[in-house]
C-alpha cells in the first residue's frame, strides 16, 4: 500500500516548500487542516474510550453502567466534563503555584504529539496536492515516540512535587521509578522493530507490513517483543494492574490528590488520551497500521485503511479495559522485579537473537540456545539463593529461642 518513496515526502505533503525556498500557502492550510482534524479525532476517541471503559467494566461486573445522559449513557463523559469545568479550582497553600498549574498541560501535550506521527490511512488529494492521512512523518519517528513517552512522566512528577503534600509526592516518586524501570524494555522492543524494518519512519514500518498479514511484525519478530511492549506500555500509562502511582488504598489518589476542577479533568483526559495514542502506536508497530485489503488512494479508497486501523485499535482498547476489570494491582516490589529482572533481560536477549538471525540463521540459533542455557543456569542460581535465604530466616527464631 505504501512505498518508501512516498513516505519521505509526507511531512511537507508535496515537494519541500515549507523547508525550501518559499512558503506555499496551500501546504500551510493543509497542515493546519490536518492538525485540527487530528486533534478533533483524538478528542472524540477519548470521549468514546471513557464511555467504552465504563460500559465494558460494568458488563464484566454484572452492572448497568452509565445509562442516564444520552442514549446508552453516551453523553455521560460530556456531562462529567461540564461538571468538572464549573467546579471550584483549588490551590493548596503550600503548592508551587506556577508548576502546579503547568503540570496538567505537560501530561496532555506529549500524548497528542505522539499521535501526530501515527499513519491513519491512505493518500488523498486536497487542492490538487497529494497528502497522506498522517499529520507528520519525521525521519526519526520512532525516537520521537520514545521521547514523548519519556516526557509525559514530567507532568505527573511535577504535579506531585509541586502540590506540597506527602501523598502526591510519593505518587510522583513512584511514577519516576516506574518510568525508568519500563522505558528500557519499551525501547528495546521498538529497537527490534527498527532492526527488522531498517527505518525509523513510521510510514516505512507500515509499508514493510502492508503486503500480507504474514508480514506483520507481530509474526516476523515473534510474539515476545509484542508481549513485552504491551506490558511495558501498560506500565508507562499507569494503567491497572500497574496503577501504583495513584493507588487509592495507599496514596489517597496519588499525584492528583490536590487537583480539582479543570486541571483534574486535564489529568483524566491525558490518561485516556495516552491510552488511545499508545494503542495506535502498537497497531502501527506490530499490526501493520492502516494496511488492509482494498485501495489506499483517492476517495473513498483512502478512507478504507482508516476502517482497518480503527478495527485494530479497538482490539487494544478492549484489552486495556479487560485488564482493568480482571487483574488485581501488583505490589511495588513485584512491579520493580517484573521490569528489571524479567522484561529487560528478555527484550535484550530477543534483540540479540534477531540481530544474529539477520546475519545468519546459524548464528541466531546458536545465540538462542546459549541464551536459554544461560537463563536456566541463572534461574537455578536464584532458586538456590532464595532457598538459602529462607532456611536462614527459619533458623533465626530457633536460635533466639534456644538462647
Amino acid at each position: 500500500m505504501y512505498s518508501k518513496r512516498e513516505a519521505v515526502g509526507s511531512v511537507t505533503l508535496a515537494g519541500d516548500p515549507l523547508f525550501g525556498g518559499g512558503v506555499d500557502g496551500a501546504v500551510v492550510l493543509i497542515v493546519l487542516l490536518k492538525t485540527g482534524v487530528a486533534f478533533a479525532a483524538l478528542m472524540v476517541s477519548v470521549l468514546f474510550m471513557v464511555w467504552f471503559e465504563r460500559k465494558v467494566v460494568s458488563d464484566m461486573q454484572n452492572r448497568i453502567g452509565p445509562n442516564r445522559a444520552g442514549p446508552w449513557g453516551t453523553l455521560q463523559t460530556l456531562a462529567d466534563g461540564i461538571k468538572l469545568f464549573f467546579k471550584e479550582d483549588l490551590l493548596p497553600e503550600q503548592a508551587d503555584r506556577r508548576i502546579f498549574r503547568l503540570a496538567p498541560y505537560l501530561s496532555i501535550v506529549p500524548a497528542f504529539l505522539a499521535f501526530a506521527v501515527v499513519p491513519l490511512g491512505g493518500v488523498i488529494t486536497i487542492a490538487g496536492r497529494e497528502t497522506r492521512l498522517q499529520l507528520a512523518d519525521p525521519p526519526v519517528g520512532i525516537l520521537f515516540l520514545l521521547a514523548m513517552s519519556s516526557v509525559a512522566v514530567y507532568g505527573v512528577m511535577l504535579a506531585g512535587w509541586s502540590s506540597g503534600s506527602k501523598y502526591p509526592l510519593l505518587g510522583s516518586v513512584r511514577a519516576s521509578a516506574q518510568m525508568v524501570s519500563y522505558e528500557a524494555a519499551l525501547g528495546l522492543s521498538m529497537a527490534a522493530v527498527v532492526l527488522v524494518t531498517g527505518s525509523l519512519l513510521t510510514s516505512d514500518i507500515v509499508s514493510e507490513q502492508s503486503r500480507s498479514i504474514v508480514d506483520w511484525n507481530l509474526f516476523r519478530l515473534g510474539f515476545l517483543p509484542f508481549g513485552i511492549f504491551l506490558v511495558a506500555a501498560t506500565a508507562e500509562l499507569n494503567r491497572p494492574p500497574f496503577d501504583l502511582v495513584e493507588a487509592e488504598q495507599e496514596l489517597v489518589g496519588g499525584f492528583h490528590t490536590e487537583y480539582s476542577s479543570l486541571r483534574f479533568a486535564l489529568f483524566f483526559l491525558a490518561e485516556f488520551m495516552s491510552t488511545v495514542t499508545m494503542s495506535a502506536v502498537m497497531v502501527t508497530l506490530f499490526l501493520g497500521g492502516p494496511s488492509g485489503p482494498g485501495p489506499d488512494r483517492g476517495f473513498p479508497g483512502a478512507f478504507l485503511p482508516v476502517f482497518w486501523f480503527l478495527a485494530k485499535l479497538m482490539i487494544f482498547l478492549f484489552i486495556y479495559v479487560w485488564l482493568r476489570a480482571t487483574l488485581p494491582r501488583l505490589r511495588y516490589d513485584q512491579l520493580m522485579d517484573l521490569g528489571w529482572k524479567r522484561l529487560i533481560p528478555l527484550s535484550l536477549f530477543w534483540l540479540l537473537v534477531l540481530a544474529a538471525m539477520i546475519l545468519d540463521r546459524r548464528y541466531g540459533f546458536a545465540v538462542f540456545g546459549a541464551g536459554i542455557l544461560l537463563g536456566l543456569l541463572l534461574l537455578r542460581a536464584v532458586q538456590v539463593g532464595q532457598s538459602a535465604t529462607d532456611d536462614a530466616a527459619g533458623a533465626a527464631p530457633a536460635v533466639r529461642e534456644a538462647g
